[in-house]
């Protein structure tokens, strides 16, 4: 099953979130203050985030953010699976499968699904490869503020 983060999750997103930046899937660690910004954006209902909880055997087994943009060169709405976490006890289940159909059904709508993934984790690679997903020859390049 996967459900909308819930003000009760509060502790559990923090957690789960704490554990995705300490993985291997990251580049590197972000400030945990921003874990609590996050969870109070999706409580708002900020029209830019959606936080899901991802449950197993009606027991939480991950979490997804997604965030959404308007792209020219998609020609329409962009869904940004910003982060997706699985706990590593249930990884290889088809969850991450489930939550990609999921995400189909929700944003039938939607132009691209895109994500980022680091070049050397060969596993969440092959599975997006096998769900139609695709490399994109552009440079990443931020600045925070």
């Amino acid at each position: 099953m996967i459900r909308d983060l819930l003000l009760k999750d509060k502790e559990l997103f923090i957690a789960m979130a704490k554990e995705f930046y300490a993985s291997a899937a990251v580049a590197h660690n972000v400030d945990v203050c921003n874990f609590q910004i996050t969870f109070n954006a999706a409580m708002a209902n900020s029209p830019f985030i959606r936080a899901l909880i991802i449950e197993a055997e009606q027991k939480p087994a991950g979490y997804a953010l997604l965030s959404f943009t308007y792209s020219n060169e998609a020609g329409g709405m962009v869904v940004l699976i910003e982060e997706l976490y699985i706990n590593k006890a249930l990884r290889g289940k088809g969850l991450a499968g489930e939550f990609f159909n999921f995400l189909e059904q929700e944003y039938p709508s939607a132009k691209r699904f895109r994500l980022e993934v680091r070049k050397d984790n060969k596993k969440a690679i092959s599975l997006y490869q096998k769900l139609g997903y695709q490399s994109l020859d552009y440079v990443q390049m931020i600045k925070d503020c």
